[in-house]
C-alpha cells in the first residue's frame, strides 16, 4: 500500500511534540557554548515569518534570537528552523495555488548577511523579483546573489514581538 505524502501545509502544521527546550548537544557546544536550544515547531517559524510586513526583512539568525528569546533559551534549533523556513516558503506557495491571497511572505527571510535563498519556490529568479517587487535592490556576488543594505531594512525586535 503506497502511503499518500503530506502536503507542506500538512507538514507545517504538523508540530509533532515540538516546540522544546533542550541543551545544546555536545557536539554544538565547542562553536556555540553552554546553554540550551529551542527546537521549534514549524507553525512558530512561519508566524515570525509573517510578521514581517512589506518593506522590511528578516535573516535565518534573526529569527532564531527571536524564538530563543520567547523559549528563554541561549539559541534557536539552527537545523529545524532552516527546514521550517523552507516548509513554510512551500506551504504558502500552495497556499497561492489554492486561491488564498494573504500567504506567509517568505521571500522577506534571507540568509546569512542578506544572501537569497535558491532553495526557495521558484529559485533565486523568483526570489529576486519578488524582493526587488518590493522596492529591495537584488546584487549578485560572484555566483550568488545578496540584498544591497538589508541591514537598513531588517525587521525589529519590536515590529516582530509586538504583533
Amino acid at each position: 500500500m503506497t502511503r499518500k505524502r503530506k502536503s507542506w501545509r500538512e507538514k507545517l502544521h504538523d508540530s509533532k511534540d515540538l516546540p522544546k527546550v533542550v541543551e545544546i548537544p555536545e557536539k554544538m557546544k565547542a562553536r556555540v557554548g553552554e546553554g540550551t536550544m529551542v527546537v521549534p515547531a514549524p507553525i512558530e517559524v512561519d508566524e515570525i515569518m509573517r510578521k514581517v510586513p512589506k518593506g522590511k526583512l528578516i535573516t535565518v539568525a534573526e529569527l532564531r534570537r527571536f524564538l530563543a528569546k520567547k523559549h528563554d533559551a541561549t539559541i534557536g534549533c539552527p537545523l529545524t528552523t532552516g527546514i521550517f523556513i523552507n516548509i513554510a516558503a512551500n506551504a504558502a506557495e500552495e497556499s497561492r495555488e489554492a486561491g488564498e491571497t494573504e500567504i506567509t511572505p517568505y521571500w522577506r527571510t534571507l540568509k546569512a548577511k542578506g544572501e537569497l535563498n535558491p532553495k526557495f519556490p521558484g529559485g533565486i529568479e523568483r526570489h529576486r523579483r519578488l524582493l526587488e517587487a518590493e522596492g529591495h535592490t537584488v546584487i549578485k556576488r560572484g555566483k550568488k546573489y545578496f540584498v544591497a543594505d538589508y541591514e537598513a531594512h531588517l525587521v525589529s525586535e519590536d515590529e516582530i514581538l509586538r504583533q
